[in-house]
């Protein structure tokens, strides 16, 4: 979002788009449905189980830019957790809008996981990971490469960390994207329009080549360490490669029956009824053409 700005992208497509920072994935479909703002960005699941236990909520999924799922938990690979199933008796440490937190029924169903079992402290997004190397927590949910890139960047290396993939347990859900206020859609179609034709461009030439959007984010906050977000970018790639549907497509071409499953996962693992349909989560009516989108 931030390079869109930059380099003018918005403006450009004609949209005129302030950013401001979030409070995670938890957070964002209620910001949304609350009015706070028109458009997001955040893990997909989250969005889907508030629009599961709101089916009349004002939102609406308008761009996946990621297929392959990152939402993990993660361990001290030298501690007494070897299998997902070990994390029973002990404590998890995650915001309360985390997205590893928010999939974590989901992730324990098909885990063979006691929820019962499980202590959960709720946590800053900045403390999470120093309360796994502080051992004030047995584990800690998350994006991976949040966590995975945090814990190193405060002395845990990657052979330090045992990283259990959600995904590794058939929970292969859809996961970053655009959220939208639906009202907002219906009413300035052509400003979303614009807004992610921004979006995408932007995107699409950061996949590519992430420099100048690192740069960008190194200007608005200087304390960005350069070198670990390179290895953060590096680190996406290599453990969420997209997938074939999306490289012969285009970003956020979205297959029916997948995001089906994903809802009905969603749904299962919360007891929730079945009401939500493919059509009802997401609508591609406001993408830039294909064509824009090739990675």
């Amino acid at each position: 979002m931030l390079r869109a700005v930059q380099a003018g992208y918005f403006k450009e497509a004609g949209a005129e788009v302030v950013v401001s920072r979030g409070f995670g994935s938890g957070r964002l479909p209620v910001d949304i449905a609350g009015g706070v703002f028109d458009i997001g960005y955040g893990d997909l699941s989250a969005t889907i189980k508030f629009m599961a236990d709101n089916p009349d909520s004002d939102v609406i999924i308008v761009g996946v830019l990621e297929d392959t799922n990152q939402t993990a938990m993660t361990v001290l690979a030298d501690g007494p957790i070897k299998a997902p199933k070990d994390i029973e008796g002990n404590t998890l440490a995650a915001p309360e809008s985390d997205a590893g937190r928010q999939l974590f029924p989901a992730y324990a169903k098909y885990a063979g996981i006691d929820l019962n079992k499980i202590t959960w402290i709720s946590v800053a997004p900045e403390l999470r990971e120093p309360m796994l190397v502080q051992k004030r927590a047995t584990g800690i949910t998350g994006l991976a490469s949040s966590t995975a890139l945090g814990l190193k960047r405060i002395g845990v290396d990657m052979p330090q960390q045992r990283i259990f993939f959600y995904r590794d347990f058939g929970i292969n859900l859809y996961s970053n994207g655009f959220v939208a206020s639906r009202k907002f859609a219906e009413r300035n179609p052509e400003a979303l329009k614009a807004a992610l034709a921004g979006l995408f461009r932007a995107y699409v030439e950061y996949y590519r080549d992430p420099t100048d959007s690192l740069k960008v984010l190194a200007e608005v906050e200087p304390l960005t360490d350069l070198k670990i977000e390179t290895e953060r970018v590096n680190f996406v790639k290599e453990v969420m490669p997209l997938g074939k549907y999306m490289q012969e497509n285009g970003i956020s071409a979205v297959e029916p029956e997948r995001l089906a499953f994903c809802i009905r996962t969603i749904e299962d693992a919360y007891g929730l009824p079945k009401r939500l349909s493919p059509e009802r989560v997401y609508t591609d009516a406001y993408l830039p053409p294909a064509s824009q989108r090739m990675i």
